[in-house]
């Protein structure tokens, strides 16, 4: 390397480290404040289990990812997915979505509605008990009732219930309608046969969330639900979810109080509604599908 292009020439010499030897270690002193500790404070008695649905009460974060208002519309998101399902699956073409004045939330569809004989695995109770108190009960884990789902898969409704102060379940089913209550995930009583019905068909959850999990003065933002509502139906083509809340709730802004979201095009229309009239590359946009062949059979009357 020449003198020119030394980049190092010009720093100058750094001073060589004196040796140190190293100080004896001390040992340290002994403090008669701090006390041994034997052990006998942690034994079998300080390990706890938790039962049914008392870890969602006592982590709510675990599953809903908190207490805040994204964490309050969530239990939404969990309630209409499960109709989602049924409609996806074939069995439903529609949903209702209601917000009272109250602060209830009701999801309505017209699906197959939730079972209510004895479930096999717990003797003495009802398909709709286990699915409302027990974590991970649902249909969604074999591929045998649903193909394709959302949600938590098996653990959202139950999760609803547990971070609810009040619900209620109505199903119709096999020209009989049945409900059952709970609070904070506690049944209020058996499933009740409420009579025949035969123009109904399905499942309705009406439900308020805890005060004691989300605080005195959460409640349900109408505006944030119709979003939420208007975005599934994008999603899930085809299907039509029919809103509506208390007027007095929309009063001064720009949600209405009734609405009905059908979007047969899924994301092709909510893209189309995104760019409006604006200038697009092409006249036409592109999109495609499949269908799972249990959906081609239905669809053939196999």
């Amino acid at each position: 390397m020449s003198q020119a292009l030394n980049l190092f020439d010009d720093m100058p010499e750094l001073p060589k480290p004196e040796r140190q030897t190293a100080a004896p270690a001390k040992s340290p002193a002994p403090s008669a404040s701090v006390p041994e500790k034997s052990g006998e404070d942690y034994g079998a008695s300080s390990i706890r289990v938790l039962e049914g649905l008392e870890p969602v009460r006592m982590r709510p974060g675990m599953y809903i990812g908190g207490t805040d208002e994204k964490a309050l519309h969530h239990l939404f998101a969990e309630v209409i997915d499960n109709s989602m399902d049924e409609a996806v699956a074939g069995h439903a073409n529609f949903i209702d979505v209601n917000l009272d004045a109250e602060g209830f939330l009701t999801v309505t569809d017209n699906g197959r509605g939730i079972p209510v004989e004895n479930h096999p695995q717990v003797p003495g109770k009802s398909t709709l008990e286990v699915i409302m108190t027990k974590l991970h009960a649902g249909g969604k884990f074999d591929g045998k009732a649903y193909e394709t789902s959302g949600g938590l898969h098996g653990v959202g409704v139950s999760v609803v219930n547990a971070l609810s102060d009040f619900v209620e379940v109505e199903v119709a089913r096999n020209k009989k309608l049945y409900r059952q209550r709970f609070s904070r995930g506690i049944p209020q009583g058996p499933v009740e046969e409420l009579g025949d019905v035969h123009n109904r068909r399905g499942t309705r959850t009406r439900f308020h969330p805890d005060p004691q999990i989300f605080g005195s003065h959460a409640k349900f933002d109408p505006g944030r639900l119709f979003r939420m509502a208007r975005s599934k139906a994008y999603l899930f083509g085809g299907v039509e979810i029919r809103w509506s809340c208390t007027p007095e709730l929309v009063e001064g802004s720009d949600i209405p109080d009734k609405a009905v979201f059908h979007f047969p095009g899924g994301l092709k229309d909510y893209l189309a509604a995104q760019i409006g009239k604006e200038f697009t590359v092409t006249r036409e946009i592109f999109a495609g599908k499949t269908r799972k062949q249990a959906a081609m059979a239905r669809s053939n009357g196999r």
